[in-house]
């Protein structure tokens, strides 16, 4: 096998072979770190890489298979962690100037509970400041580039995980999502990406434990391999109270490629009223659409009115952050972008009233969304109303949907993420074809509240059935 195939080979099929001493723990980490060296220059997807600590860490797991030790699930298997969620030891700057020698005492539960199952970490992957755009660029590190072609964006703000997954890097990545910030690079860059119910990854880092809208999130190349890196990370902790008390389920045996989707009901809406679809995505979700009917569901569309949610997303959000980083922004005014401080300051005008109107429209989301639902097993729109953006692209200019100009990327570019950071229901980002730009699209499947493990089963049945996952960036 050579170093490139190793590097695209999905982790369920690695840990197999390394359980099997066909495969050296030295080795698979070598040719992994070895890619991430040479992709980086290119890419721009690492703010900090851990080779030592690895080579280590591979040293330790080899000798463990060779001992005949107990090993975890991901013995040996190398992984990311976007540079939001904190790795004991190894620096993390959340995309911030100010924040560039931090380093944490102690891991996320996420990263914990992956390490703990043998998993290797290699490195920080990029973000911007605070995970605050959808374009991943930084006054720390620049921009990362889209590995399908280096003029466009990688998606945000887990750009770094998205680039570094689709270029086989790792297999693994912690991502982050706030409003979309795994499914959006997932698309972006022809990889899966999974928003979770919410407290299914415990979210050690939240601040606002009640009212949270974030969540730690596994990305892969395939379906098969977020269910495992999910099952690692799933369950109880008691520094989220929404994962306590939870049903545990075996989420790796549910995305076993098993059985058809007769019987299951697909509610589908390609977008909101006023949000423009480019001509690719339509015909892309189209052909999707048939794929899941091929599969044996019944399809049913509904009706998009009424979930235009980018401005009770941006009261609710831009408020959290007025209130986390405005004192930073305050204090080091020339330590962050524009872009970052527009957004803080546009929360300065959002009363309390206002916000807590934004908070009880959340909850009435929820329940329209949980209505859905009545009728169907699944709900089915596009990730994105078009491909990725142009790597200059900036936050408040307009976006291009085939030849036409739109102002708010938020509302106009992924009308539908947003929407499911607020209700809390499960939605997955899956590739499911490509545009005459040659760059990835993506369909966002989205489960009833607490349905990971029927979601997760949906989506690998409609991965095998459209097989995008084989397709790999051009010349990296």
């Amino acid at each position: 096998m050579t170093d490139d195939t190793l590097c695209f080979t999905p982790a369920t099929e690695l840990a197999g072979l390394l359980r099997a001493r066909q495969l050296s723990p030295v080795e698979l980490v070598t040719a992994v770190l070895a890619r991430a060296e040479r992709l980086q220059p290119v890419l721009n997807c690492f703010v900090t890489l851990v080779p030592e600590r690895a080579l280590a860490e591979a040293r330790r797991a080899e000798e463990d298979i060779v001992a005949g030790r107990p090993l975890g699930s991901l013995h040996g298997i190398p992984f990311t962690v976007k540079d939001l969620v904190n790795t004991e030891g190894v620096r993390t700057t959340f995309g911030a100037v100010i924040h560039r020698d931090n380093v944490p005492t102690e891991d996320a539960v996420s990263v914990a509970r992956l390490r703990a199952e043998g998993a290797i970490l290699i490195g920080k992957t990029t973000t911007p400041e605070f995970g605050s755009g959808p374009m991943t660029n930084s006054p720390l590190f620049g921009s990362t580039c889209n590995p399908w072609d280096l003029t466009r964006t990688s998606g945000g703000s887990s750009g770094g995980a998205a680039a570094a997954t689709a270029a086989g890097i790792a297999p693994l990545a912690v991502a982050t999502d706030g409003g979309g910030s795994t499914r959006i690079p997932a698309a972006c860059n022809g990889v899966v990406g999974l928003k979770q119910s919410n407290g299914v990854i415990p979210h050690s880092q939240a601040q606002d434990l009640f009212g949270n809208q974030t969540y730690v999130t596994p990305m892969t190349r395939t379906v098969a391999d977020t269910a495992l890196m999910l099952q690692a990370m799933a369950g109880a902790s008691a520094v989220d109270p929404w994962s306590i008390g939870l049903r545990a389920h075996d989420y790796v045996e549910a995305a076993r490629r098993q059985g058809d989707l007769r019987g299951k009901r697909v509610l589908y809406c390609l977008s909101p009223p006023g949000r423009p679809v480019s001509r690719d995505v339509t015909e892309a979700f189209s052909s999707a659409l048939q794929t899941l009917a091929s599969l044996g569901a019944t399809l049913e569309p509904f009706d998009g009115d009424g979930f235009d949610v980018e401005p009770i997303w941006r009261a609710i959000n831009h408020t959290v952050w007025r209130a986390r980083f405005a004192p930073l922004v305050d204090k080091h005014p020339d330590s962050f972008s524009e872009t970052f401080r527009r957004q803080i300051a546009s929360a300065a005008s959002v009363s309390g009233v206002e916000y807590q109107e934004a908070m009880f429209a959340r909850s009435a989301l929820f329940k329209r969304v949980q209505g859905l639902f009545d009728t169907a097993d699944l709900l089915a729109m596009p990730t994105l109303t078009r491909s990725a953006l142009p790597l200059a692209q900036d936050l408040f200019a307009d976006i291009d949907i085939d030849g036409q100009r739109f102002g708010n990327v938020r509302a106009h570019w992924y009308p539908w993420t947003m929407l499911f950071n607020m209700t809390g229901h499960p939605a997955v980002s899956l590739p499911c074809g490509f545009g005459r730009d040659a760059m990835p699209l993506g369909l966002q499947l989205v489960g009833r509240f607490q349905g990971d493990a029927e979601l997760l089963q949906v989506a690998s049945q409609f991965e095998a059935a459209s097989d995008f996952s084989a397709r790999r960036p051009p010349g990296l």
